[in-house]
């Protein structure tokens, strides 16, 4: 496939779009043109791509990720404890992270990511001990080198145990070095338009790790150099009772108060809000990143989401990290927000296709990026196809339900502006069992101390 040459993907056996049962024309990074059943395309000298075999997605979006915990999967000291002591266990490790590491666990998170038919993905990097100044530098480095396109969050914490926070010192840094540090990746890494491959967005982690200043200034710097704000809120009843506590206020007023109530933002978690607030989210434009499987594991609820729907609140999907999700999988993500929300509004509230809406347009309109999430004409050709021949599927009927019941996990065909990424189901290039190895290694040693 060339950039000049259009390529047809013909005749899937099923497809997430409508009047695109024969297929779609990708040209340029982009899809041109729909061909419908019963039809033939009007695009002129052709090649084709046959997806008989396949099931085709838009490219799914993952709006909520902390890479370098796949160093910390499963780790012992964190197991069977709600989000403030499974924080408390997990920060020693965490502040042992070096660049070799994190560049380990990002390419294991992202390269997991890019496997499971994810080929947009957020991270919210937030740790940064001493020797980890260039974290978002080594996460870009890692993103090319793949072919993901990436919203890279510049995290921060400024608010240490010393001053009230969970956090230990070790992992904190000062207001003014965050917001430095902040204007210098967007400058160097930020890129607009339509056909973006890395942009940059601001992202304070929580209410009880950085202080009131720094998320105010945050904003106001996220207004001058127009990028997006994200960060966590209403996960936990601890994050309500800590906010009222300090700031005299629930987290939403917090929010609102250091100027985040807009359509800049997205959140992640967003569970316990009420029906009020949630109306607020709503007409402010923030977005929720529903994290399904990290909620469950964590027991820190479940986002009321049929709710938030309603109240005009937008709603994507994301793994969170791989030490409370324990996993970069977003196509099991997808399945785990299916049954969950099926299992609180009923059969006839939540279908298969809204988990899939959830990944692909609902996660799109999260990171701000309309031009991907849907396979319609003039959006960017950003595919996920996956085959039906594993044994989980055998005797199925519908095809698009199969993928979300059955529980796909694994792409076989991955497509980033119309450049194939996964080819039968590798990285072309990755060399896994060496990478499984070293990471492997690296994540005992930190967990060792």
């Amino acid at each position: 496939m060339t950039e000049t040459q259009a390529t047809w993907i013909k005749d899937p056996l099923g497809i997430f779009a409508e009047g695109a049962e024969r297929g779609v024309i990708i040209k340029g990074g982009r899809i041109v043109e729909l061909v419908p059943a019963g039809g033939q395309p009007a695009t002129a000298d052709l090649a084709v791509y046959d997806a008989g075999a396949h099931v085709v997605l838009p490219g799914l979006i993952n709006t909520h990720h902390h890479f370098y915990q796949t160093l910390t999967r499963a780790l012992p000291a964190a197991l069977d404890r709600e989000l403030f002591p499974w924080l408390q266990a997990l920060y020693p490790v965490w502040a042992r992270l070096t660049p070799e590491n994190l560049h380990l666990g990002v390419s294991v998170a992202m390269s997991e990511l890019l496997l499971s038919g994810c080929t947009t993905t957020t991270d919210h990097h937030y740790v940064f001990p001493v020797g980890l100044e260039q974290s978002v530098d080594i996460e870009v480095a890692v993103a090319q080198r793949l072919g993901m396109r990436v919203l890279l969050t510049r995290g921060s914490m400024n608010r240490s145990q010393r001053d009230g926070g969970l956090p230990p010192d070790s992992v904190v840094q000062d207001e003014d070095t965050i917001l430095a540090d902040s204007e210098r990746v967007v400058a160097k890494f930020h890129q607009r338009g339509a056909d973006a491959m890395v942009q940059i967005a601001l992202a304070p982690c929580s209410p009880f790790s950085v202080t009131t200043s720094l998320m105010a200034s945050t904003a106001a710097l996220a207004d001058k150099l127009d990028v997006r704000l994200h960060t966590h809120l209403g996960e936990t009843e601890d994050e309500n009772r800590y906010c009222e506590e300090i700031y005299g206020c629930r987290p939403l007023d917090y929010l609102e108060q250091t100027g985040w109530l807009n359509r800049r933002t997205w959140l992640a978690h967003g569970i316990h809000f009420n029906g009020a607030e949630m109306l607020r989210l709503g007409k402010a434009g923030t977005t929720i990143s529903h994290c399904s499987c990290s909620n469950q594991l964590l027991a820190s609820g479940c986002c009321p989401v049929c709710e938030m729907e309603d109240a005009g609140v937008g709603i994507g999907l994301g793994v969170d990290g791989s030490a409370s999700n324990d996993g970069s999988n977003l196509m099991q993500e997808v399945r785990a927000a299916f049954l969950l929300q099926r299992a609180r509004y009923g059969v006839g509230r939540v279908s298969h296709k809204d988990a899939l809406r959830w990944a692909t347009k609902g996660s799109a309109a999260c990171v701000g990026r309309p031009e991907l999430g849907e396979i319609a004409v003039g959006k960017m050709a950003d595919l996920a196809l996956f085959k039906l021949d594993e044994l989980r599927f055998s005797g199925h009927g519908d095809p698009l339900a199969a993928l979300v019941l059955c529980g796909a996990h694994r792409a076989d065909r991955v497509m980033v502006g119309g450049a194939w990424r996964v080819i039968d189901g590798a990285i072309p290039g990755l060399d896994v069992g060496d990478l499984i190895r070293r990471h492997s290694a690296a994540a005992k040693a930190m967990q060792a101390g």
